[in-house]
């Protein structure tokens, strides 16, 4: 009883299919990987792309070579071949008429006996005979009358085409090479045809020589020409590899050393051998890191001596100023009994001896930075008072330039592990400056705080700064407009110190401004000390700035949608980079995509 097949079960196709696509994705992962290596490897490595391209070029040149001279022997060789049977052949016609010539009719008793004789005759008088040759002869328009006769006796039709019999027949010699059967195994043979008139009309002569020794010829030929090629290719990309090394060697040698020159250790040199090209390049090279390394050296020392100058000169101006600053003081104290040109004297060297020494303290500080002694105090503090007491320290000043500074903070405590004393100054720094340049108008400062990091910004909706100017603004003594008059008489050092300040908390400051617009400035620290910043809570491109086209941003970008809550978000984000994406809370509300 048959047996019907049991089906698969519904699951066992989609399954095939999903560990076929697994397998193709494994190949093709595979294969992407090996490309991609290789690809690295052809891009870094001069010598493979010079040996590879050697290699290519060689095969095809001598590709091309191997090809011509195994066809040209190939040529001589079946030339030879085709003489040695024209002369054959046409000894072997003229043969057969004299023969033929007694007769003159097909019917005659004796012709077949002579045509058998004179076939016989004209393959026993070939002395290579041995190798082959069969000699036939036809009368295909004697139907019946004269039978065909080869020797030796094969059927020799399947290798006479068509065409070669009717040329010849014409009473043309023709030839042709025809692939057949006649033993054991298909043999190339040589056909070469010739008519043979007589008096009862025309028989037609042909001799088959076999090419087997020309093809064995002519294989060993281009066998030897192929050896000697590829011999000839892997010489050339040998050559090719040794004197690409000769040259890439020293040039690696350079950039290795001129990568350890460049991580600070001068005194590497390169190896001088000989006094080719090469030895003059390491001898120029070595020549160079000398001169660097003497520059390198004057410039460290001169920066020593200039660190230790603005050292040794601010401590020395202490103890002078310090007697200038109680006999100042003294007569601040009485500048009520002076005449008033006098007492304003005594205003003006009270205000700018507090300047005097705001600059030495900034001097002595930027000192401890370039001499690497500064300390971070780390410990854990709330800065929701750190920057209400900035507030109330500079609500004096704001309210003499007509600045009304308004705080955006939590209500709880946000804490981070900073050191107070240098955040509070970064931050007196930044407010400062801000109720400087406000033109009057309010400065705001913002407090957020994510996961990982603490943010402050500082805007202003003053002048603003011109593009470029937002990192200028960090430079010693760089002053945006030094015509400006200034209600804080600062020292010029003030936002490079908070730089430092920013930059040993492992934290950024950074500034954003714009002509008519203001600026803003965000200082990001870590909430742990030692930990990496990968993001800011707050945007460094003010909520409030104008796009160059025209037009407000909504949080920094223009949205395009339904509105906030997954609207999609088309423009510029946070520090001007391109964002594209659902705006998600957390970095400013935005998803960034691009620069």
């Amino acid at each position: 009883m048959a047996t019907s097949p049991i089906p698969d079960p519904p699951t066992a196709a989609p399954r095939r299919r999903v560990a076929a696509r697994e397998l193709w994705r494994g190949v093709s992962g595979r294969a992407a990987r090996l490309l991609a290596g290789l690809h690295q490897s052809w891009r870094r490595s001069l010598q493979l792309r010079v040996v590879t391209i050697t290699l290519v070029a060689s095969s095809l040149l001598v590709g091309g070579f191997a090809y011509l001279i195994a066809d040209k022997i190939t040529g001589i060789l079946v030339e030879n071949v085709e003489t040695d049977v024209r002369l054959r052949l046409g000894g072997g016609a003229d043969y057969a008429a004299k023969q033929f010539g007694l007769y003159n009719q097909p019917q005659e008793g004796q012709l077949q006996e002579t045509i058998d004789g004179t076939v016989n005759y004209l393959a026993g008088g070939d002395p290579q005979q041995t190798t082959g040759v069969i000699v036939a002869l036809t009368a295909d328009n004697h139907t019946g009358a004269i039978q065909p006769r080869s020797s030796p006796a094969v059927n020799v039709r399947p290798l006479i085409s068509r065409e070669l019999r009717e040329t010849v027949a014409g009473g043309k010699v023709a030839s042709q090479i025809r692939t057949g059967r006649l033993g054991e195994k298909r043999t190339k043979y040589l056909v070469y045809g010739s008519p043979v008139p007589t008096r009862f009309g025309q028989v037609e002569l042909y001799y088959l020589v076999p090419l087997t020794r020309q093809d064995a010829t002519a294989a060993d030929v281009r066998g030897t020409v192929a050896a000697t090629g590829a011999a000839l290719v892997l010489l050339l990309a040998l050559l090719a590899g040794l004197v690409t090394r000769l040259v890439v060697t020293p040039v690696r040698v350079a950039a290795r050393t001129a990568q350890r020159l460049s991580a600070g250790l001068l005194d590497q040199r390169m190896v001088v051998n000989g006094e080719d090209d090469l030895a003059l390049l390491a001898a120029s090279f070595n020549q160079m890191a000398t001169n660097l390394q003497r520059q390198i050296l004057r410039l460290e020392e001169m920066s020593r001596l200039q660190r230790r100058f603005t050292s040794d000169v601010s401590h020395e101006l202490r103890t002078p100023l310090t007697t200038v600053r109680m006999a100042a003081d003294l007569i601040f104290a009485e500048r009520d009994e002076f005449d008033p040109a006098v007492a304003r004297s005594a205003e003006l060297l009270q205000a700018e001896l507090d300047r005097f020494e705001e600059l030495l303290t900034d001097l002595l500080e930027i000192s401890r930075f370039d001499a690497g002694f500064a300390m971070l105090d780390s410990e854990p503090t709330d800065l929701v008072p750190v920057v209400h007491r900035v507030a109330d320290r500079l609500a004096g000043l704001a309210e003499r330039v007509g600045v009304a500074i308004e705080l955006d903070v939590p209500g709880t405590p946000v804490i981070a592990e900073v050191d107070p004393r240098r955040v509070e100054r970064v931050l007196r720094n930044l407010v400062g400056n801000a109720v400087e340049h406000g033109e009057a108008k309010p400065v705001l400062i913002t407090l957020g705080v994510d996961d990982t990091a603490v943010a402050i910004t500082v805007r202003d909706h003053g002048v603003g700064l011109k593009p470029g100017e937002e990192k200028l603004v960090f430079n010693r003594f760089w002053r945006a407009d030094p015509s400006r008059a200034r209600q804080t008489g600062g020292t010029g050092l003030g936002l490079s110190i908070s730089l430092e300040d920013a930059r040993l908390h492992g934290g950024w400051l950074e500034a954003w401004g714009a002509p008519g617009q203001g600026a803003q400035f965000r200082l990001t620290l870590p909430s742990r000390a030692g930990d990496r910043l990968t993001t800011s809570p707050l945007r460094l491109v003010p909520a409030d700035a104008t796009l160059p086209f025209g037009g407000p941003r909504a949080g920094g970008l223009l949205a395009i949608g339904p509105g906030t809550g997954g609207a999609l978000t088309i423009g510029p984000g946070t520090d001007g980079a391109l964002a594209v994406g659902p705006r998600r809370p957390g970095n400013g509300g935005h998803a960034e995509v691009g620069s």
